[in-house]
């Protein structure tokens, strides 16, 4: 009997211990995984800030490229309008050159000018001026012609075909012959008023300049009466001075800058 109660405490002890072990290693199983657990939350708070601090300078760099982007475009935008300015800069300076240019050649051109007329201007027989940016060769009409008259004398005809000879060898030039009167007052049955005067006077000079050679189609005439006087009419001197034939050198358009422009926009056939 004490033998079979002994087994039976002894078998009750032997359950008692394996359910303590069994229990102890389910414990630290747990505790095991709770460790593991909390590791892995805080690996994936960890992983979560690491996100977030990845997606701030994500954000951050796509703000810069934007900025970088604006940046680039005004850069773009500056770089073509500087090279428009720099263009029109080009443009400007090519006109100035184009200017500079066609002045050297109308200052070269007035001194051949004056170097073919200079005997004829030493002789007190005509001026060479400039005149509102045109070359003029002025001839005192008293030398020219009688008082009231729009006949050329023989010294008038002889003045005239001298100077038309000089002026038909300046090349690819045309001319116009200006006749200007003082202010006194004339009635005729030919010249009612001093633009007939000053008109007949400038045709009898341009048919007196082809006669003598020059080329009809670079030659016309003009009159200006008493309307444009260099000198005050109130005394002789002046209105001697008043009363002048004037041939001008026609200025050639094509040689400004800008010229092809205003041709262009010039009337389509006219």
């Amino acid at each position: 009997m004490r033998f079979l109660m002994a087994i039976t405490v002894l078998a009750l002890t032997s359950v008692g211990c394996v359910r303590s072990s069994t229990y102890e290693a389910l414990q630290a199983k747990h505790e095991a995984e709770q460790a593991r657990a909390q590791g892995l939350e805080q690996a994936l708070a960890a992983e979560q800030e690491k996100a977030q601090t990845l997606a701030a300078e994500v954000k951050s760099l796509e703000e810069r490229i934007a900025a970088l982007s604006a940046e680039k475009a005004s850069m773009m935008g500056d770089q073509q309008q500087m090279q428009a300015s720099i263009a029109e800069m080009q443009q400007a300076l090519a006109e100035l050159e184009a200017r500079k240019r066609a002045a050297e050649a109308r200052v070269a051109q007035f001194k051949r000018l004056i170097e073919r007329f200079k005997p004829l201007m030493d002789a007190g027989r005509l001026r060479v001026k400039i005149v509102e940016g045109r070359m003029v060769v002025e001839l005192a009409t008293d030398v020219l012609f009688a008082s009231g008259s729009a006949d050329l004398s023989e010294e008038g005809k002889a003045a005239i075909a001298e100077v038309s000879g000089l002026l038909a060898s300046i090349p690819d030039r045309r001319f116009q012959v200006e006749g200007h009167t003082d202010n006194v007052p004339i009635q005729t049955r030919r010249f009612p008023s001093n633009w007939e005067l000053a008109a007949g006077r400038a045709i009898t000079v341009v048919k007196t300049m082809i006669e003598a050679g020059m080329p009809p189609e670079r030659v016309s005439a003009a009159s200006y009466g008493e309307y444009k006087p260099t000198n005050g009419n109130d005394s002789d001197e002046g209105r001697a001075a008043n009363r002048r034939i004037e041939i001008v050198v026609v200025p050639d358009l094509s040689d400004l800058p800008g010229f092809d422009e205003l041709e262009r926009m010039s009337t389509p056939g006219s």
